[in-house]
């Protein structure tokens, strides 16, 4: 289940807090990412709009990606954390595992999988990776 999103208003902002929202790492969770992230977008769009229609499906799949990823690869809770930059949208999924994601060989005809982590250095003007003894941070921004 959800924890409820925290909101941090700062003038950097533009009046869009940023937000926060924790989740258990179960599968149903990747869904309560993409429906969070799509009301932190709604807020944000009436604010300012995105400069091209596309980048609000592009944070949507992102975001996705990486709920899916963590469920999948780092058992316990994830974090979600959206915020406004300047020019865009910095996202962090916080997960239990210290493992930093690697590509793997995309393989259609052996049941899929491998295509996600290719996906989010496509979208994203930047990617990286922070490990500690807790766990990763992955950072991305995506053009808004």
């Amino acid at each position: 289940m959800a924890t409820e999103p925290h909101r941090d208003d700062t003038p950097a902002t533009d009046g869009i807090s940023s937000r926060t929202v924790g989740f258990a790492g179960e599968l149903h969770d990747v869904t309560g990412a993409r429906l969070a992230a799509e009301e932190y977008l709604g807020d944000l769009a009436t604010v300012v709009l995105p400069s091209a229609p596309e980048h609000w499906d592009d944070i949507l799949l992102v975001v996705t990606e990486l709920a899916a990823n963590a469920v999948q690869y780092a058992p316990g809770p994830f974090e979600l954390h959206l915020r406004r930059t300047f020019d865009g949208v910095h996202l962090t999924v916080h997960d239990t595992s210290s493992t930093a994601p690697a590509p793997r060989p995309f393989r259609p005809r052996e049941g899929g999988g491998g295509i996600g982590w290719h996906l989010i250095h496509t979208l994203c003007a930047q990617v990286s990776v922070v490990t500690d003894s807790r766990g990763k941070d992955i950072h991305v921004f995506l053009p808004w």
